[in-house]
Order: C-alpha cells, then sequence, then structure tokens
C-alpha cells in the first residue's frame, strides 16, 4: 500500500523522495537527521509503496519499550488506524501486531529473537535501526547478526541506520564494505534553545541543586519541564523534594525504563489545559521521544552507565559524565515544538571537555548473553560476524567460561542442546539455566518467581532493607502492590515454559538451590564466628550487616552484590544447605590433598579437603610425604627469605671465602650468594628437612653441613689452604681473615706487626691481604696492602700521633727490628722510650 499523504512541515519530508530512490538502488542507508526532523515516523511509511517491499515487513528497531510503542502509536495515527493494523509492535510483555502489520516497530532484544528463529528473515523486506548512536549491546549484535545474514541468505535485505549524532563514515562502510552505503543528511528545522550554563556548588547534594533549579524555571519560564538525572534513586529524591512545595497546578512524573507502561504514558502525555509538568527521567528521554509541551530541560550532566569486573564476575552501575552527543540530544528536546531553555548544571570549561560520544554499552557490559547468542548463531569466534566495534576479547573470554560452567556450550566453544534451551528465552544465560533446571527439578513455579524477581530491579527498597530473597517471595505472593509488575512476568514465565500455575511459597526451601545453580561461583561461605563476613565460591570476600537475618547462616546463594571493595556487599541472597550444594554440584566439587606453605601460622599445612571452587565443605589432617612436606617448607623459606636459616658469623664467612675463591678460580666452585643460595634451595637444603615443617624449626637445620655439601672434598682442602679463616700474626694471636668486600683483609693492632718486612697474603702468595692497622684503642690508624712501603714512608707520621695519644706504648724509631707485641705496654719498658 502507498501511503496518499505524509506531513510536509517535518524536516525529513523534504528528502524522502532522495530516501526511496536510493534505497530502490542499494541495500544500505545511512541517514543523519536531527532530533525532531521526523525521521522515526516518516522514513518507514514512506517506504509502504514500493515495489521491493510488496508484501513484506518492515521491521524497525528503538532503543527502548517506551520509544517503540509511542513510535507505532504515532504511525498509525497518521494513518487513522489503531496500532496493530498497518503498523504494531513487539515488546517484552507487550505486542500489537495483526495478519495486516506492514511495519513492526520491536526493541532489540525482540529482533534478535526473530533473526535467531529465522536467521533468513523471511517475510522481512528492510531493517531499520533507529537511534543507532546510542550502541546498547543488542543493537550492535543485531545488526552484526543481520549484516551476517544479508551476506550469506538475503542479499536483497535493506539495511538502514538512523540517528541524530551518528558518524556516518564507519557505519557507512560497515553496511556496505568497498564503497560505502549511501549517506544522505536531513538538516532539520530545530527551535532556538537558549542554554545556560550554571555552576554547581559541589558540596550540595545533586538532588538538591536540581530542586532549586526545577524551583526556579518554574518561576521565570513558561512550559513544562524535562529534567535528566543519573538514575531512579535520584528520581525518587528530587520527586519527594519537589511535591513539599509544588503547586497543585503542577505534576511531577518520573519516566525510567523500570516504570510500568500506564505511568511511562502518563509521562510523555500532554498536560491538561492550565495544568504544568515536571518530568524526572532518565537517559531514557534523550531520544526517540516527544513529550508535548516540554520547552525546559534541566540536564544534570550525569548518566548512569554499566561497568562489569571480569575479575569479580560481577556488574556495577557507574555514574558518569554525560558526552557531546548526549548533552546535545537532551538540550534537543526543549526545541522539538517551539524555542525553548536548557539548563545544564555544570560550567562552559567542563562542557569543553566532554567526551565526544557515549562508549558503546560493548565495552563495558556482561557479553555472557553475547557470547550465547553467537554461540547460537553457530560461529566460534566473534571476528567471523560484521562489527562496528568488536566485542572486547577478555571479558567475551569470561562469558565463554561461564557458559561452559552453565553447559550451554562445550569444550570447543559449540552450542549445546541445553544451550540452544537457554537462548530461546531471551533471558541472561544464568536465570535461563536456572529457569530450566528449577522446571526439570519440579521446581519450575518457584524458578518463575525468582526469574522475574531477579530480573527486575529490587522490589524492596527500604534503605536499611535485608538481603533475604525469601521476603521478596513472600511479598510476590502476597499480592504486595510493588511486586504486581513481577508477579506479572513470573506468570510469563510460567505460560512460556508450561509451568503450572501452582503455589511456589511451598517450595521456597529450595529457594537457595535455585539461586545457585544461576550463580554457581557466588556461593558463599560464612567464615569461623564471624557473623556477616562471607567467603565465595570465586574466592572474593562478601560481607552482610550482622544485623541482617541470613548473617548466622553458613552458606548463602547469593544474586546481586556490589563488586567494588576487597569485600562485596550483599544485596540479595537466599539460604542454602550444605546437602543441597553437595547434590547440586557434584560434578564440579573435588577432592584436594593441599601441602602449603600457611603464611599466618608460619608452618607447612598438610591437610585433605573437599572443596567447591574455593569453599572447603571438609577440612581433615592429611599424612603428607616427606618430599612434598619439603616442597612446601622450601616454599615457606622463599617467602622468609634466606636470611631466616641459622646463620652465624662463621656461616657467613664460609660464604665469603667461597666467594672469593669462585672470583679468582671461575665458575668451577659454586655460586654461595644469597640470590643463588635462594634459587636454588630444591637442590641443597631439601635434604637437611627432614622434620623441619614451621619457621620455629629453623634453627634445628644443620646450615653448615647443607652449605659445605656443595663443595667437594678437593675443594674443602683448597679452601682451607688458600682461604683461611685466620692469619696468625707476628705474636701469634689468630686473626680473623674478612672476605665480604673484594680484597680480603686482616684488622690488627700496629704493635703486632714490628719486625714483619712484607704484606701478608693467601692464595699461594698470589693475593695480598689488606690491613686496616689499628691503634692500641682498635681504632683506625691507616690502611695498607704494601707493609714495607709503609714502614719505609708513612710510619713516622703514625708514630709521631701515637706517641702523642699513647706515651706509655713503645713506639721503636726502627719498627723492622722492634719486637711485636700484644700488650699494651711492653714489660721493662721507660714510660718516655723513644
Amino acid at each position: 500500500m502507498a501511503v496518499q499523504s505524509l506531513p510536509s512541515d517535518l524536516p525529513i519530508a523534504a528528502i524522502l523522495p532522495q530516501i526511496r530512490d536510493t534505497l530502490r538502488q542499494s541495500t544500505s542507508l545511512v541517514l543523519q537527521a536531527p532530533p525532531g526532523a521526523g525521521k522515526t515516523t516518516l522514513v518507514p511509511l514512506a517506504l509502504l509503496g514500493e515495489e521491493w517491499l510488496g508484501r513484506r515487513r518492515i521491521v524497525m528497531l528503538e532503543p527502548r519499550r517506551l520509544a517503540a510503542r509511542a513510535a507505532a502509536k504515532r504511525m498509525a495515527d497518521l494513518l487513522g488506524e489503531r496500532v496493530g493494523q498497518t503498523v504494531g509492535y513487539r515488546v517484552r510483555l507487550d505486542s500489537a501486531v495483526g495478519p495486516e502489520t506492514r511495519i513492526e516497530v520491536v526493541t532489540a532484544g525482540i529482533f534478535i529473537r526473530q533473526i535467531q528463529d529465522d536467521p533468513s528473515l523471511a517475510g522481512t523486506a528492510a531493517v531499520i535501526f533507529d537511534e543507532f548512536h546510542e550502541r546498547s549491546l543488542d543493537v550492535d549484535l543485531g545488526l552484526a547478526l543481520c549484516l551476517d545474514a544479508r551476506t550469506s541468505l538475503r542479499d536483497d535485505l535493506r539495511v538502514i541506520a538512523m540517528s541524530a549524532t551518528l558518524v556516518g563514515e564507519p557505519i557507512s562502510k560497515l553496511l556496505a564494505p568497498g564503497a560505502g552505503a549511501p549517506v544522505l543528511i536531513s538538516e532539520g528545522q530545530q527551535h532556538p534553545v537558549d542554554t545556560r550554563y550554571l555552576a554547581r556548588d559541589p558540596t550540595t547534594r545533586l538532588d538538591e541543586t536540581v530542586v532549586a533549579t526545577i524551583r526556579n524555571a518554574l518561576k521565570s519560564e513558561a512550559g513544562d519541564l524535562l529534567v535528566f538525572l543519573p538514575g531512579v534513586g535520584d528520581i525518587r529524591r528530587t520527586q519527594t523534594k519537589l511535591e513539599e512545595f509544588t503547586p497543585d497546578t503542577v505534576d511531577v512524573t518520573p519516566l525510567y525504563s523500570d516504570l510500568s507502561l500506564d505511568k511511562q504514558d502518563a509521562a510523555i502525555r500532554p498536560s491538561p489545559p492550565g495544568r504544568r509538568k515536571v518530568v524526572l527521567a532518565t537517559s531514557i528521554a534523550e531520544t526517540s521521544l516527544t513529550i508535548e509541551g516540554v520547552r525546559i530541560v534541566i540536564d544534570s550532566g550525569y548518566m548512569r552507565l554499566p561497568r562489569f569486573d571480569v575479575r569479580t564476575g560481577m556488574s556495577t552501575l557507574e555514574t558518569v559524565r554525560v558526552s557531546r552527543a548526549s548533552a546535545d540530544q537532551r538540550r534537543g528536546r526543549a526545541g522539538r515544538l517551539g524555542p525553548g531553555v536548557c539548563f545544564r548544571l555544570w560550567t562552559e570549561a567542563v562542557d569543553r571537555a566532554l567526551l565526544p560520544q557515549t562508549p558503546p554499552e560493548m565495552f563495558g557490559a556482561d557479553l555472557a548473553p553475547l557470547g550465547l547468542e553467537l554461540a547460537a548463531w553457530g560461529v566460534s569466534a566473534a571476528t567471523q560476524v560484521p562489527w562496528l566495534d568488536p566485542p572486547p576479547e577478555v571479558p567475551l573470554s569470561a562469558s565463554r567460561d561461564l557458559l561452559r560452567r552453565l553447559g550451554a556450550i562445550d569444550a570447543s566453544g559449540t552450542i549445546t542442546d541445553e544451550g540452544r534451551r537457554m537462548v530461546k528465552l531471551g533471558i541472561h544465560p544464568r536465570l535461563a539455566h536456572m529457569l530450566l533446571r528449577g522446571q526439570a527439578l519440579g521446581l519450575g513455579a518457584l524458578a518463575a518467581d525468582v526469574a522475574a524477581l531477579l530480573g527486575e530491579r529490587d522490589i524492596v527498597r527500604d534503605a536499611n532493607r535485608d538481603a533475604d530473597l525469601g521476603h521478596r517471595i513472600d511479598l510476590l505472593h502476597a499480592r504486595s502492590r510493588v511486586a504486581q509488575p513481577v508477579a506479572q512476568i513470573a506468570a510469563q514465565w510460567r505460560r512460556q515454559m508450561g509451568i503450572a500455575e501452582t503455589d511456589s511459597r511451598r517450595s521456597t526451601t529450595a529457594l537457595g538451590r535455585l539461586v545457585a545453580l544461576a550463580y554457581p561461583d557466588r556461593i558463599a561461605q560464612r567464615r569461623a564466628n564471624a557473623p556477616g563476613q562471607f567467603r565465595l565460591s570465586n574466592g572474593r570476600g562478601a560481607i552482610l550487616p550482622a544485623r541482617d537475618p541470613l548473617a548466622n547462616r553458613d552458606f548463602l546463594a547469593v544474586a546481586a552484590l556490589d563488586g567494588s571493595g576487597p569485600s562485596a556487599r550483599i544485596f540479595l541472597a537466599a539460604p542454602i544447605s550444605e546437602d543441597e550444594i553437595r547434590e547440586t554440584f557434584a560434578e564440579q566439587i573435588r577432592d584436594v590433598e593441599l601441602v602449603e606453605w600457611d603464611s599466618r601460622e608460619g608452618a607447612v599445612k598438610a591437610r585433605r579437603q573437599r572443596r567447591l571452587g574455593e569453599l572447603v565443605l571438609n577440612d581433615g589432617p592429611l599424612d603428607a610425604p616427606a618430599d612434598a612436606l619439603a616442597a612446601a617448607m622450601l616454599a615457606g623459606i622463599r617467602e622468609l627469605g634466606i636470611g631466616a636459616l641459622p646463620w652465624t658469623r662463621e656461616l657467613r664467612d664460609l660464604q665469603c671465602r667461597v666467594g672469593f675463591l669462585r672470583h679468582l678460580h671461575g665458575d668451577a666452585w659454586p655460586d654461595l650468594s644469597d640470590t643463588a643460595l635462594l634459587a636454588t634451595l630444591d637442590t641443597w637444603l631439601a635434604p637437611f628437612l627432614m622434620g623441619i615443617t614451621r619457621q620455629s624449626h629453623l634453627e634445628r637445620v644443620d646450615l653448615a653441613k647443607a652449605i659445605l655439601a656443595q663443595l667437594s672434598w678437593e675443594q674443602q682442602q683448597v679452601l682451607v689452604r688458600e682461604a683461611p679463616m685466620h692469619w696468625i700474626a707476628p705474636t701469634g694471636s689468630r686473626v680473623r681473615i674478612d672476605y665480604s668486600s673484594e680484597q680480603p683483609s686482616v684488622a690488627i693492632r700496629l704493635q703486632e706487626l714490628f719486625g714483619l718486612a712484607q704484606t701478608p697474603s693467601i692464595a699461594g702468595g698470589r693475593v695480598a691481604l689488606t690491613i686496616h692497622l689499628l691503634s692500641p684503642a682498635n681504632r683506625p690508624v691507616q690502611v695498607t696492602r704494601d707493609l714495607a712501603s709503609f714502614w719505609a714512608n708513612g710510619y713516622r707520621d703514625v708514630r709521631r700521633d701515637l706517641r702523642g695519644q699513647y706515651p706509655k706504648h713503645f713506639w721503636p724509631e726502627d719498627p723492622l727490628t722492634a719486637t711485636p707485641t700484644a700488650k699494651a705496654k711492653r714489660r721493662g719498658a721507660r714510660s718516655s722510650a723513644t
């Protein structure tokens, strides 16, 4: 059918003929048009009469459910029809399509299900990716699968990417490698928007600043207000404060993705005559929506993006500055219907530093769903399909590890029968696995409740809420108002899986088991004598407030927790028994014989343990073999350092003496330096560790024997001859030789060397000793390696100084003819000896 007339007052109308002509000749198109140009509404309608379309349909992807429903309604209104006739939509939990539907507006998740079920997209002539710049994970994946299908199955399939802030060249090259897809640009007709920068006091809460700005704008400007806030918590706090003073003629309405559809509709409906509206929205209102009556935008300047931590396996929402593209989209909301005003709660300096684009969701998201979809598509590597930005390999690899653990793919990455059943559910693989296993265990009704609860925002929002998932199950079955949307989702899961409408409260004792099936890496074991302190099966720590009813449970299955910090805060969990853990994860529980060094105890720990991941289910003593005990003890010594061994001064001297001979004779002598000894503990020390299992036992090690064992008998004889421990002075004194420096040395009182003409030496006379000459009080006097030269040249000055300091000592004029002495005063000598 051809649409006889379309609105001509929207900017996109001017290039609709070009769009039609381009798509008659090309299967790809990139369309850039600013907010309010009319592309979402008019482009699909303009294609209805095209010959290449025939009786087939156009599928248009919208980033959110609200945008999809709104776009379908606007197009149906232009046709004078109701939604579900020519124009319909499909979103989660809601659809309006019929046998005559030619334009089907869907969310990206729905499209992925459609193309996985029918890769040829039979009956579809064109796929439009609207607001492509938002780059959600599902949109990137949907486009990759769509282009791959066109290459291998449907070369006639039209693919169109539309956006207000799209960078045209990269997407053009992706849609048509080589020459590139045609790029059409609509200049648009944006009404002027007066942009005002308001510096925010960093010490003031964001919601307080926003409320003050709203109050001033209500007084100074006309029209409805659209206020952008980072998250739902900020919206609730702002709404509470506003309702304290807002006039009766002003309606305050929230707008975010988890809001019920009727409340979302209320936020975008025009205000009744005589009333004004303040819409408090997340980024959901940036694109695709026209909220009638809005001419004032207040932008907090922040948004919340998912951040997945590969190390912890947990996702969090991080509050970040908006990008330049997002800020411009938000400002554009004020000029859709007429001149407007945009209050930006940041300075112009901050504005100049904004990132040009919001990073694609792929770079911060949990990639387990994407990994499962790729496996279902039949590709073993992400590079086998075309991407604008390929998925990052590290988180994608981590996602495959999880999918193997859930039984969704095999060791080669090929999808299993279980994986195929999981992917058809269109839910996170963790929850899909739980639903299927729960149904097999006869716990399907409870599994549907749990999947609904964990797939949505927590229905208990009190600041002092407990973490007990069972509490939420009770609210669900009490038909609590806050639980109604979740109850609808649970009912949908039961219908989809053919589960009877039974009361799942009768099986809530199995709640922990179901949660554990979804999160096998988050089974928590309480630390001994520490209420609220837990260790997860993935090795991470986790905590609960001591007052929480789950704080004293021995084991928990954890569904939600904060991934930051050394110990994550548990938000949702259910108790699970050890017997349930053993039964559910029998194939993953392993017996471990553990012989290792325990740093805290300073001892070798030899235990026989039964483990699930990092959790110890059983622990008992192990009679370990001697070599295993020695290896663990060696690991402890490496940690403690070589100084932990029972060194004596003589042993340190021995170490240095061998080092001296190694320097003199080369590598035939062993390296006994601390570094070398530590590196070779296994070869020289291990045989001497029999019965040594604690740090305090190290005193019993025969270290001298262990070190000497590294020398041959011949080397030990050479050591005694060439690197003796002592030198015998002329007085008969045994003087220790110091080998710690490069030149061996002795320290001796000068009087003991009288009569010695030549410098003493070692190593068969090859190395002269360095002599540190001392005063009678053992203070340094002089250092020499040439004793003859000292007697001839230096002694005279030294004698003069020493005679003055030590007048009772004998200081002969000719030291070579004097008798050496070790005494303070030569017996019988005159006190004024000269």
